[in-house]
Parts: structure tokens; sequence; C-alpha cells
């Protein structure tokens, strides 16, 4: 469908008369009216009656005019998904309420101007070869790999070491804890089922059961966040461990702690990788928000982000 003869339609149709709406698309009336003729012919029904006082909707017309702008919104949108500094900045994190979403909010309310499409791809590879491919801007990740191992043209900056927290239910032996170490936590039993073989959490959690002998089970289906949250809060010997920028939400009956993991505090260190010919205006800016991860003393970072 040619959409000059729609966008002419719509345009008759604000203004009521040929003459005028010729004048606000600054073409002549007689390009108007070969426009509509055209369009009438393509559907083969009559838009308009003519009259001397200008340009009525038929019935025809009036159902047609709701579909017609649309098509032109459609065609603003897919113009504005490509063009410079239209384009939203298309930016891939773990989760909604992840601590790698918090650092996109904070960019969203330092830069409101910039248009955001946020995605969660669950595949590490997936979202690699997203960013290369250039259907993502950037993505947020763990990087297990040393930079000159990343693929061609794949940049990458650390962001944030984010600390670990125990999460536990009332009636556990550390409920009431301020703080607990690793050392006290070898033998107990830490509660993970999303943790994935293959994935960049499960080498940083590998590692971390290889140096502190703790017992991370990933044993059983993973029904996500709430069933896991209602199974610690029953439990006296279940525990978890979460981001502290992880934004959880339980119902207050649970009454769960988080507890501050030191002596060292594991960190997770997430990363930002993009293209580094990616030419969006809105990534460079993206990057000067989140500047770089300091790591702090008496953490702890596994041997690949070391």
């Amino acid at each position: 469908m040619d959409l000059n003869a729609v966008r002419t339609f719509v345009a008759v149709a604000d203004a009521g008369q040929f003459q005028e709406a010729a004048a606000g698309l600054g073409i002549t009336q007689q390009a108007v009216s070969k426009r509509i003729a055209a369009l009438e012919k393509d559907l083969g029904v009559q838009l308009y009656h003519r009259t001397p006082r200008g340009a009525r909707l038929t019935i025809d017309g009036q159902a047609f005019l709701p579909h017609a702008r649309d098509l032109l919104r459609a065609e603003e949108r897919a113009a504005g998904s490509v063009r410079p500094g239209r384009r939203a900045l298309r930016v891939d994190v773990l989760g909604r309420r992840s601590a790698q979403a918090a650092l996109l909010r904070g960019f969203h309310h330092a830069h409101p101007d910039v248009a955001l499409d946020v995605v969660t791809l669950f595949d590490g590879d997936e979202a690699m070869a997203a960013v290369g491919s250039g259907s993502l801007d950037a993505t947020f990740r763990a990087v297990t790999v040393p930079a000159a191992q990343l693929p061609d043209g794949i940049e990458a900056v650390r962001v944030l070491d984010e600390p670990h927290q125990l999460l536990t239910g009332p009636g556990h032996a550390f409920a009431d804890a301020r703080a607990v170490t690793l050392e006290q936590l070898a033998g107990h039993r830490i509660w993970m089922p999303g943790v994935v073989p293959g994935t960049e959490w499960a080498a940083y959690y590998e590692e971390l059961v290889a140096e502190f002998g703790l017992t991370i089970d990933a044993i059983g289906p993973n029904f996500g966040p709430e069933a896991l949250l209602d199974e610690i809060a029953d439990s006296p010997a279940l525990a978890t461990l979460v981001g502290e920028g992880t934004r959880l939400v339980w119902p207050a009956a649970h009454d769960l702690r988080r507890i501050p993991v030191l002596d060292p505090t594991p960190v997770y260190p997430h990363s930002l990788l993009w293209r580094g010919d990616n030419p969006h205006p809105a990534l460079a800016a993206l990057r000067a928000h989140l500047g770089a991860a300091r790591p702090g003393p008496g953490t702890w970072v596994p041997t690949w982000a070391r």
C-alpha cells in the first residue's frame, strides 16, 4: 500500500478539504486528488464524498481511517528503530529485579531523554552473538575469559562488583547473626536451584565452592524466586545466596533475613559488553554513567575476574 497515499488520505480527513490538505503536505491539490483516487482504486471503495464545501468521509472512509492512522504510526516506529538519534538503546540484563537492571534504572533517571529497550536473554552466548550482530547494543555479563579471547570487535568493562548476602528464614541457625563468614558457611546447605551448568554464574559458584568448601545444592526443579523464598522461609536448614542489589519481594509473614557475608565478601563481577564500532549516540553516555568498578578491600572474586 502506498503510504504517501495513506498519509494524504489522513491529511484530507483532518483538514476536511483537499486544498487545505495540499497546502499542509506541500503538494498541489491535483496531486492530492490523484493520490486519493489511486488509493480508492487500490481498495476498491470510495473513501470521500466530494462536496462544494469540502470532502466528507464515506462509511468505508470512516472504517479505514483508524487503520490508516495505525499504518502511519507503524511507519514512524519502523523508521525510528534505525534512524540515528531516534532508535532506542537496546540493552540486555539477566533479570528485571537484578542489580544490572538497577544500574540501567539509574542511567534512565540520569538521562530520561534516552529511549531504552530492556531485554532479558538467559544464554550468555546468545547475548554475545546478539551484540556482535547489532541486534543488541549492549549486555551485562560476567566475563570469564581474558579480553583477548572475546569475539572480534567486542569490548568490555567491569562496572559493578556486587556483594553477596545470605538469605535465611527465621528458624535458621544464622537468622539472628549480624554477619557471617565464608568459613562459618562451610557445612551448611546453600540451595540455589537456578544455577545452570555452563553459565557464567555457575563458573562463579564453582570457584567459590572449591576455594571455601561450601555446599551449594542446585538439585531440584527451578520454580522461580517465589517458590525458593517459600521454601527458605519454612526451613531451619536451607539458606541461599543473593546479590546485595537484587530486589526481592516476599510476604511479611516469611520474616526472611538478608545477612552480609564477610572475611572475605564474595562479589559478583558484572561487566558491560558492546561492539566497539556501535554508533548509537546513547551508548557512550551509558558507558560514561556506569564508569568502572574498583574492587574494595576484603572482597573475593574468582580467578578469571582478578
